[in-house]
């Protein structure tokens, strides 16, 4: 993390947030997907998928860190009623001076995290998207308003089902398939949530329509 003294305490206490990018669009993917939202992209990320398609938000620069007020002010002049922060891995900082600035002009915040750090934050919505290659923690389990399993592999079908098994009963789930090997993983998921109606797909849509 390349960032200096002034902004590290900043960050510490919620007050500055490194951010990759930000930009409006429609959500891509799970169980909002179609819906216009404002994205927050939030820098850092120490959980490492291989297949991770935003690999350039692992690191975290200087020049990234943006103060929550500047962001809130952002996301208050979208017309999306929606915002959603993700990352990178966003609970890596504490977030919750920004949801309540969310809150204060009338947005929606919606979180997208591996559940690998403890949540901070008031959320409207929680998109909860463990990775096998770091365990979550368990409060997410309890707390997540929707389940998303990337798949990758076929053996991930039933570490998907582990995870569903954990989760609270008012739990969205979704499958997704990891881009690269949607080709291959589609007919996969497509069968195996005819078998397991409890489950739904999640096409990452935004890249079939080639928009943000």
């Amino acid at each position: 993390m390349k960032t200096d003294i002034s902004s590290d305490i900043e960050i510490s206490k919620g007050l500055r947030i490194p951010v990759m990018e930000s930009f409006s669009t429609l959500q891509g993917e799970g169980f909002f997907s179609g819906t216009p939202a404002h994205f927050i992209r939030t820098a850092g990320c120490d959980v490492g998928c291989h297949w991770c398609d935003v690999k350039e938000s692992w690191e975290i620069h200087a020049d990234q860190s943006r103060s929550v007020e500047d962001i809130v002010q952002e996301c208050n002049r979208s017309k999306s009623n929606i915002v959603v922060v993700t990352g990178g891995e966003p609970l890596m900082f504490d977030l919750d001076i920004l949801t309540r600035g969310l809150r204060a002009v009338g947005k929606s915040a919606h979180l997208e995290t591996s559940g690998v750090y403890h949540l901070t934050g008031e959320w409207d919505w929680i998109c909860f998207s463990p990775k096998k290659f770091r365990q979550p923690l368990q409060e997410f389990y309890e707390m997540g308003d929707e389940l998303k399993v990337v798949i990758y592999h076929r053996s991930d079908l039933q570490w998907a089902a582990d995870q569903a098994r954990q989760m609270n009963p008012a739990a969205k789930l979704f499958l997704q398939p990891e881009w690269s090997q949607r080709h291959k993983i589609i007919p996969l998921i497509v069968d195996f949530i005819k078998n397991n109606p409890s489950w739904r797909i999640s096409l990452q849509t935004h890249k079939y329509m080639d928009i943000p």
